[in-house]
Parts: C-alpha cells; sequence; structure tokens
C-alpha cells in the first residue's frame, strides 16, 4: 500500500508528505495499527507471550530507573473477578491472554533502602514516570504483538474497579495499573481509527489552536462520514439530550464530562503517593 492511502485510512486525508522512498514495513505497520476485542479460539504461546515482554522492556525508561512492571493474569477467577465489573467489554475475560502493567514506583524506593540512600518514591514526580515507563512498555509490547499477528486492546478501565484489582493482583504501595491488555489472535481485520489530523496535534516553535474549532469540525465530518455513531449510542442522553449530528467531539466532551476513576485517586493517595513535590 503507498503512502498516500495509509495516511488518508488513518487521518482521512492525503497529507501530501513528500517522502518519496518506499514505506518501510515497521511504518506502514504503525499506520495501520487497529484494535482489535475479538479473537479466535487459538491461545497464544507462553513462550511467545514471554518473548512479546522481553520486547516491551526493551522500550526506553526515564533515567534507566525502570519502573515498570507485568502482571500475566493466568487463574481465570481472578480474571473473571475483574472482568465481571465490566458486562460490556466481554473481550476482559475472554481473550486468549490478559496482561496488566504498571507502573512500579516500589522498586526503586526499596532499592534505596537495600543500599543505604533511603528516599521516599511518592511524589508526583515519582507517579509520573512510572506511568510512563509503563505506557511505553506496554506500546511496545503491542507494536511487537501485532507484527508477529495477534491484536491488542487496552483496558484502561480496570482502574475505576482498584479494590477489586488491587485485591486479585495482590498490589502492594507504590504499584498500580496503567491499563490491562487483551491479546489474542484476531478474529478478523478490525477498523483503522481515525485520528486527529496533525494540523491539529502538531505544532512548530510554539503552541497555536487558533484554527481548533474549524478543524475539528472538518475532523468530526470526516470520521462521522466513515463511522457514523447510530443515534441509540449517544451518550447519556437523559443528561445531554440527542445531538442532530453527533461527532467525536461531541461523544469525548460528553465522556469527560462525566468523570471517571475516583477510586484510582483515592487509591493512589492512599497507598505511597502524595503528589505534595515532597
Amino acid at each position: 500500500m503507498n503512502l498516500k492511502q495509509l495516511l488518508i485510512d488513518r487521518f482521512g486525508v492525503d497529507l501530501n508528505l513528500a517522502y518519496a522512498e518506499a514505506v518501510p514495513p515497521l511504518l506502514a505497520q504503525i499506520l495501520q495499527r487497529r484494535t482489535h476485542r475479538n479473537y479466535v479460539g487459538r491461545p497464544v504461546p507462553d513462550e511467545l507471550i514471554d518473548l512479546l515482554i522481553a520486547a516491551a522492556f526493551s522500550a526506553s525508561a526515564k533515567s534507566d530507573f525502570q519502573q515498570a512492571t507485568v502482571i500475566k493474569l493466568k487463574d481465570a477467577s481472578k480474571r473473571q473477578a475483574i472482568a465481571a465489573h465490566f458486562p460490556a467489554m466481554p473481550w476482559i475475560g475472554t481473550s486468549p491472554a490478559f496482561l496488566v502493567f504498571c507502573g512500579d514506583a516500589r522498586r526503586l524506593e526499596r532499592l534505596g533502602t537495600l543500599r543505604n540512600h533511603p528516599q521516599r518514591n511518592g511524589d508526583l514526580e515519582a507517579f509520573l514516570n512510572a506511568s510512563v515507563d509503563a505506557a511505553l512498555a506496554m506500546q511496545t509490547f503491542i507494536l511487537a504483538a501485532e507484527n508477529v499477528g495477534l491484536g491488542c486492546c487496552p483496558i484502561s478501565v480496570i482502574r475505576n474497579q482498584m479494590a477489586t484489582v488491587t485485591r486479585e493482583l495482590a498490589l502492594p504501595d507504590g504499584v498500580f495499573p496503567v491499563a490491562g491488555l487483551c491479546v489474542g489472535y484476531p478474529a478478523g481485520a478490525g477498523h483503522i481509527s481515525m485520528r486527529l489530523p496533525p494540523s491539529v496535534t502538531v505544532h512548530t516553535d510554539r503552541y497555536d489552536d487558533t484554527n481548533l474549532v474549524s478543524e475539528i469540525e472538518s475532523y468530526d465530518r470526516r470520521r462521522a462520514a466513515r463511522h457514523a455513531t447510530p443515534r441509540e449510542q449517544q451518550r447519556n442522553p437523559k443528561k445531554f439530550g440527542y445531538a442532530d449530528f453527533y461527532g467525536w467531539s461531541e461523544d469525548k466532551t460528553r465522556q469527560a464530562a462525566e468523570p471517571e476513576g475516583a477510586s484510582f485517586a483515592a487509591y493512589i493517595r492512599g497507598h505511597g503517593f502524595s503528589f505534595d513535590g515532597a
């Protein structure tokens, strides 16, 4: 597939990039990335999962602190205890493999005590560093998994059920889930989610969102033309009503207007992080 078509599939517009060479396979793979929630029954070999985790931990890590941990959830009862909270997402319980990528500020703090350099690792910087390490590892896992024919679906919603997740994964203070990850061989081709164009997300020398309104209006229309949201899937019409045109920005601002994650914030503050800069 040529670069022009790859970019149209991803952004809905021709970006007119002047790159004249053949698109390297890895770049083409990334541009065609899809989220997969349905899988065939074929199991994913344990040794392949372990190899992909090794690739994941080859990702960059802040200051080489390496504050990420992966928990392979193989106990069916533990998975079902978590999945039971999310009946609209059955793939949490049915995907061939399920991993939880965690930020881990505990390990560095323990090592400081071990080496006689005790230092609390629970401020905002520590939380951010561990979160980014885990996210980088997870995205690297996803790219590696797709390269061998697997499909993945990140599950950030598990942070909404911290009491269950903490109990089932025995998470100590300083360790927190960034997201779960469903993994398996895809049952279908999936679809490419149209992304915001670089005219919105890429700035040169200074931040400039002068054209945000018109750019988002165009993006909403392009995206709806490809994958329109049915009226019955509009979020919380009892609160927001029904929109004549329901685009991406309407959907996402409705979602953001009903914040999630209260239990996660409370958990973090009570289990190793103060965010006070001390």
